[in-house]
């Protein structure tokens, strides 16, 4: 599909025969002409991915043994004050204590097993397929502030700790949702719903007690707006490339601050 007046073309066309722009390849064919990293066992398709589910992985175990250590859980079900320590959302510190980096380092903290679990299986195939549709910068920015926005929306209802990639999840549900409304066509109706069951289903599932069903609505909504402003990926030259990945490695510094303030704010604590 051309990116500029979305009609059907074939893959080989550098020059769309119907409004004359230059083509550029996809993003995941861009990123597969590279390898992988660390000698392709990464492909490059869902480099961003992978790189999420190792974080989070190391930040579980992280946080098991810390709780361990002091007694209060296991790796099956993580306490909800080790939560609070490695930067869950809380509403009472975030609104009077001015901790606003909780909003970003909840997103990568879960509270048990199953939870990383479940969590991990979704991302895994989720966002492989936002990062082949938007490439690897529109997918960061995209899970970044969906999961931004969805603790900000879960902290304006409900003072609770909260934690789980879930709202970003949801954000990439949404940015799906979004490509599929924005460029008409049969592929783009079947793509809109698709996911918009599958949001349906995870709403539903997030009235269970104990899910932040309000994280979800937020993450949703932002990765929907996020996305239905972002497009799809144009030439790897163009200006507008360029501000997605600056804004992409915007994100990935925003997110060690926040670690970084966890950490210091935990070693004065601790």
């Amino acid at each position: 599909m051309c990116p500029h007046c979305r009609a059907f073309i074939t893959t080989r066309d550098k020059v769309c025969p119907y409004c004359n722009e230059r083509v550029g390849p996809r993003a995941i064919d861009r990123d597969e002409s590279q390898g992988g990293f660390i000698g392709g066992f990464i492909p490059h398709a869902r480099f961003n991915t992978m790189m999420i589910m190792l974080i989070n992985f190391g930040l579980y175990i992280a946080t098991s043994v810390y709780s361990m250590k002091a007694g209060r859980g296991d790796a099956m079900s993580l306490d909800a004050q080790t939560l609070v320590d490695f930067g869950a959302k809380w509403t009472p510190y975030i609104r009077l204590g001015g901790q606003w980096w909780r909003l970003v380092t909840a997103g990568f903290l879960h509270g048990g097993l199953l939870h990383i679990a479940m969590n991990s299986w979704v991302l895994f195939d989720l966002g492989a397929q936002v990062e082949e549709v938007y490439g690897a910068s529109r997918m960061l920015v995209i899970y970044f502030i969906s999961s931004v926005g969805g603790f900000y929306v879960s902290s304006l209802w409900a003072a609770g700790p909260s934690v789980g990639a879930s709202a970003a999840l949801f954000g990439l549900i949404g940015a799906m949702i979004a490509m599929g409304i924005k460029h008409r066509s049969t592929l783009g109706d079947h793509v809109k719903s698709l996911y918009i069951r599958w949001a349906i289903y995870g709403l539903l599932f997030g009235l269970l007690p104990g899910i932040d069903n309000a994280a979800h609505i937020g993450g949703l909504m932002f990765g929907f707006l996020v996305a239905w402003v972002a497009g799809l990926p144009r030439s790897p030259e163009s200006p507008v490339e360029r501000v997605w990945q600056v804004a992409s490695w915007l994100c990935i510094l925003i997110t060690v601050f926040c670690f970084l303030k966890m950490y210091l704010w935990l070693s004065q604590t601790a």
